[in-house]
């Protein structure tokens, strides 16, 4: 059982319940009750229902268990100290960046190329800005960059001010919401069609560059980060060096997409990264007359969903307009005529901003705010 609560990730700390000393009591009942109580540093986290959440599936997905029950308790100030301690040692290599502590960090990824992940990255971007969210964008995949060029942001470059970069700035809709886009093919003497050849050190040297050294503005909601291809040096970098990340993997409906997809998630959860639930990309495609044709098969997304006990959060259709918007600069998120594809973002949003990973004010959580931690419980240990 403790085994499967590993699988329960504070996203604040990088860092799963069971290690962090949050898990209190575990029990399972002869008809396959599992009751399990967790303490929190404060009783009000506004993580109290993801945790819950994330437990209830973990626990659930255990041969023999029928059902979860979930209780919350206080940590103790021994506790909160122990855990704090280990906050800081998981944290050494964390860089500093202006991304607010508020803002839930998504990083975009699947095991293989081709399944379209920066599309869902720049489609979903544009559909939370449309929700009056503020939302960066970060291209993590330095040599095969495309972001620009999806938002309609090609050869526009980024500038510096006081030593830092400053995104690209992009309203969006009529709410309020807004992108601030950063990427290699922003920087100046980048061109779309010259290659990028750095080796790993380097690659995940220029991702650092990118947190450490932006100007992102303090009040972002979100910011989603478009991952390259695979389980190598830039996934791994990053979940040592923003260990509050967390992960959606997107697949396509193919069986040996799905499999390859279920690698980032294991990859992630061995960085202590919350995988917070799976997109299906090129679903099936719907012709002019309304007939449905499961191109690339079918249950993909689901099955994975399934397989790593989190949620599929949307079903992409396979539609031209996805690459049309993209060549375009024009995302089919922003199409105002109710398709099918737009709807789809729509929905993914939805489900995104309101359960997956909806903003959270974190002001009342100690959890993260180590200063306050510290004032409460005295200085951290000096040996």
């Amino acid at each position: 059982m403790l085994n499967a609560l590993r699988g329960v990730i504070d996203p604040e700390l990088g860092d799963n319940v069971v290690d962090l000393g949050m898990v209190s009591r575990v029990a399972v009942s002869d008809d396959g009750l599992a009751d399990v109580t967790i303490s929190l540093t404060t009783p009000g986290c506004p993580l109290r229902a993801q945790i819950m959440k994330d437990v209830k599936d973990q626990v659930g997905a255990v041969p023999g268990v029928s059902d979860v029950k979930v209780h919350f308790g206080e940590m103790a100030a021994d506790a909160k100290r122990k855990l704090m301690d280990r906050a800081r040692w998981m944290a050494r290599d964390e860089v500093k960046t202006d991304i607010p502590s508020t803002a839930r960090i998504a990083a975009i990824a699947s095991g293989k190329g081709g399944v379209g992940k920066s599309s869902v990255t720049a489609n979903l971007a544009v559909a939370l800005a449309r929700r009056g969210l503020r939302v960066g964008v970060l291209d993590a995949d330095i040599g095969g960059f495309s972001i620009p060029r999806m938002l309609g942001l090609e050869g526009q470059r980024v500038e510096a001010v006081e030593k830092k970069i400053v995104p690209l700035a992009l309203p969006v809709g009529d709410a309020g919401g807004r992108l601030e886009v950063l990427s290699m093919g922003s920087i100046e003497g980048t061109g779309e069609d010259e290659a990028v050849m750095l080796r790993g050190l380097m690659l995940n040297r220029a991702v650092q560059h990118f947190l450490e050294d932006v100007r992102w503005s303090a009040d972002l909601d979100y910011v989603l980060i478009d991952m390259p291809p695979g389980t190598s040096d830039v996934q791994m970098g990053l979940a040592r060096m923003l260990p509050r990340a967390e992960m959606l993997i997107v697949t396509t409906p193919a069986l040996a997409a799905q499999k390859v997809a279920a690698r980032a998630a294991d990859m992630a959860r061995k960085g202590y990264l919350r995988v917070a639930g799976v997109v299906e990309n090129m679903s099936a495609f719907t012709c002019s007359h309304g007939e449905s044709y499961a191109l690339f098969g079918s249950g993909g997304g689901a099955r994975l969903a399934e397989q790593i006990g989190v949620p599929l959060l949307g079903s992409i259709p396979l539609d031209p307009a996805v690459a049309a918007g993209g060549d375009a600069g024009r995302p089919a998120a922003l199409s105002d005529d109710g398709g099918l594809v737009a709807q789809a973002f729509a929905a993914l949003a939805e489900r995104v901003a309101t359960q997956a990973m909806p903003p959270l004010e974190m002001a009342s959580c100690t959890a993260r705010m180590f200063e306050q931690v510290e004032a409460a419980l005295g200085p951290a240990p000096t040996s």
